[in-house]
C-alpha cells in the first residue's frame, strides 16, 4: 500500500472514531453522574465552546495512535496533525453559527441533522488538512514552533476553560435555542437532564431523551446569536 493511501485511510478512519467518540462525550457528565474530572473532556453544557471541545480530546488521541504506525510515511507530521485540531473548531463555529444565523434570520427551527452535518464537515475539512500536510514534502523546520504554539494553546485551553469560562456567548449556555445566562459547570442540571434517574427512594424519574429539543417551540426571535 503506497504512503499516501495508507495515509488517507488513517485520515478517514479518524473522520469516523472522532465523530462517534465526541457524540459520546456529550452525553459521559451526566453518564457519570457529573463526575467533575469528566468535564476535562466532555460536555458540560450546551455552549459552542463545549461542542467543539469533546471533539477535539479524540482526535488528539488518535494523533498519538496513528504516529505509531504512519511516522515512517508521513511528513511534517505533528505540524499536520496540529493544524487539523486547530481547523476542526475553527470551521464548526464558523459554520454552526452562519447556519445559526441563518436560521434565526429566516424563522426556521434549527434543523438537529443539519447540526449533526456540520459537525462531520468540520471533523473531515479538519482530516483533509492533516493528510494535505502529510503527503506534502518536508517543510520548513520552523512548523516545529507553529505546531508546538498551536498544541501548546488548544490544550491549554480546552483543559481550562471548562472550569474559568469567559462570561462570552460562546461558553453560554445554549439550551433548546435559547441562551441561559450559565457558563461552565452548571449548579443544577435537573432542567436539563437527558437520561432516566433513579432517586434514593427507587422512583424513576424520566429524562428528556437524546433529541431533547424536538418539542421546543421555535418562538425566541430575541435569542443573541449575532457574532459581536
Amino acid at each position: 500500500m503506497n504512503s499516501k493511501l495508507k495515509l488517507a485511510l488513517w485520515d478517514i478512519g479518524c473522520v469516523f472514531w472522532v465523530a462517534l467518540a465526541g457524540s459520546l462525550l456529550h452525553f459521559a457528565f451526566e453518564l457519570t453522574d457529573y463526575w467533575t474530572p469528566m468535564a476535562l473532556i466532555a460536555a458540560v453544557n450546551e455552549s459552542a465552546w463545549e461542542h467543539t471541545k469533546m471533539y477535539f480530546w479524540p482526535g488528539l488521541v488518535w494523533a498519538v495512535v496513528q504516529y505509531t504506525y504512519t511516522r515512517n510515511d508521513a511528513n511534517n507530521y505533528w505540524f499536520g496533525k496540529a493544524m487539523a485540531l486547530v481547523t476542526t473548531p475553527t470551521l464548526i463555529m464558523l459554520t454552526y453559527f452562519g447556519y445559526m444565523e441563518w436560521s434565526f434570520a429566516a424563522g426556521v427551527k434549527p434543523s438537529l441533522p443539519l447540526m449533526l452535518s456540520i459537525m462531520v464537515f468540520g471533523i473531515a475539512a479538519g482530516q483533509f488538512v492533516s493528510w494535505c500536510i502529510l503527503t506534502r514534502e518536508p517543510l520548513a523546520m520552523n512548523t516545529r514552533r507553529w505546531a508546538t504554539v498551536a498544541y501548546t494553546v488548544t490544550l491549554v485551553a480546552f483543559s481550562t476553560l471548562t472550569f474559568v469560562p469567559p462570561k462570552y456567548f460562546v461558553f453560554e449556555n445554549f439550551a433548546c435555542y435559547t441562551y441561559t445566562g450559565e457558563y461552565g459547570i452548571l449548579a443544577d442540571y435537573e432542567p436539563y437532564r437527558i437520561f432516566a434517574k433513579v432517586d434514593k427512594n427507587g422512583n424513576i424519574k424520566e429524562g428528556m431523551g437524546v433529541n431533547y429539543c424536538a418539542n421546543n417551540p421555535f418562538d425566541k426571535p430575541d435569542v443573541k446569536i449575532a457574532l459581536n
